[in-house]
C-alpha cells in the first residue's frame, strides 16, 4: 500500500520518527534509493509490517506491506505478503498521526 507524505520539520529525521512509533531500520536499498524498515507483531518476528521509504526533495513516498511469514527458501523473496486490507489501512492512518 503506497501512501505519500509532505516533509515536516527538518530538524527530525525518518529514522528517528519511526523508530519512535516501533520501526526499526533493517537496511538501506542503494539500487532504489529506499530505506528499509520492519516492525514485528509478535516476538517471534512474524508477522510483520515492511515498510520502504523513498526520500525525495520535498515528500516522503511510503510502501508498505504485511510479511505473514518469513521466506522458505533462502534467498527467496515470496513471503505470503499482503498488500492491501483494514490491517494495512489502520498501520497507515498510525504512521500518518504519527508523523505529522
Amino acid at each position: 500500500m503506497k501512501f505519500i507524505l509532505k516533509k515536516g520539520d527538518p530538524t527530525e529525521n525518518i529514522y528517528n520518527s519511526l523508530r519512535n512509533i516501533g520501526y526499526r531500520f533493517q537496511e538501506k536499498d542503494e539500487k532504489n534509493s529506499e530505506f528499509i524498515f520492519i516492525r514485528p507483531l509478535h516476538k517471534i518476528g512474524y508477522p510483520r509490517f515492511h515498510l520502504y521509504v523513498k526520500n525525495m526533495e520535498e515528500k516522503l513516498i511510503f510502501d508498505l506491506h504485511l510479511d505473514q511469514k518469513k521466506p522458505i527458501y533462502k534467498g527467496a523473496h515470496a513471503h505470503s505478503g499482503e498488500y492491501e486490507g483494514e490491517i494495512l489501512e489502520k498501520e497507515v492512518k498510525r504512521i500518518k498521526e504519527n508523523l505529522l
